[in-house]
C-alpha cells in the first residue's frame, strides 16, 4: 500500500538526463510553486508505460491549467529514460530512482516484476504546495493505469 493521504510527502532528489546533461529533480523544488503529480511506473520501453506517458504528454496542458507539474519516476537509469523519451516524444520530467530508495519511501515497490527484479509499482500521488499527499493510488497490477480523472478532480479542488 502506498503512503497515506494526509502524510508529508517524502522529499527526494533524483537524476534526470536532459540535452544539457544530468540534472537534479527535487520534489521540494516544486513546493510552494505548484501542486505535483508524482507518477511511478515500472519500466521504460514497455507497452503500458509507453502508453501512459505518451497519453500524459499529449494532455500535459490540462495539468498545467490545473496548476500542477508532473514528474515520472522509474528505476531505469536516466540514460535509458532519456532514450525512451526521445524515441516516444515524452516531454514529462522523468527521474531515475536507480537505487530504489524513493519507491521504498513511498511504499510502491513491485517485487520481482516479470522475474527481472524489484521495480516501481504503477502508482500516482498528488502532492500539494505544502508537501502533503492529497491523493494516493497504487494500481492492482502493472497493466492497470491510475485514475487520471480522479487525479484531475483533486487538482481542481487544490487550484
Amino acid at each position: 500500500m502506498p503512503i497515506a493521504i494526509g502524510s508529508k510527502a517524502p522529499d527526494f532528489t533524483l537524476k534526470s538526463k536532459t540535452a544539457t546533461g544530468l540534472v537534479d529533480v527535487s520534489l521540494s523544488a516544486h513546493f510552494a510553486q505548484k501542486n505535483t503529480v508524482l507518477l511511478f511506473f515500472p519500466l521504460a520501453f514497455t507497452s503500458v508505460c509507453t502508453k501512459e506517458l505518451c497519453d500524459l504528454t499529449a494532455g500535459l496542458n490540462a495539468y498545467a491549467d490545473l496548476g500542477a507539474s508532473v514528474i515520472g519516476v522509474s528505476v531505469d537509469s536516466p540514460f535509458a529514460q532519456e532514450a525512451w523519451a526521445q524515441k516516444e516524444k515524452i516531454t514529462i520530467t522523468l527521474a531515475s530512482d536507480l537505487n530504489k530508495e524513493v519507491i521504498k519511501k513511498y511504499e510502491v515497490v513491485f517485487p520481482m516484476l516479470a522475474g527481472v527484479g524489484d521495480t516501481a509499482a504503477r502508482a500516482a500521488f498528488v502532492i500539494d504546495k505544502a508537501g502533503v499527499v492529497q491523493y494516493a493510488e497504487q494500481t492492482a497490477t502493472p497493466k492497470d493505469l491510475p485514475n487520471f480523472d480522479a487525479i484531475k478532480a483533486v487538482l481542481a479542488k487544490l487550484k
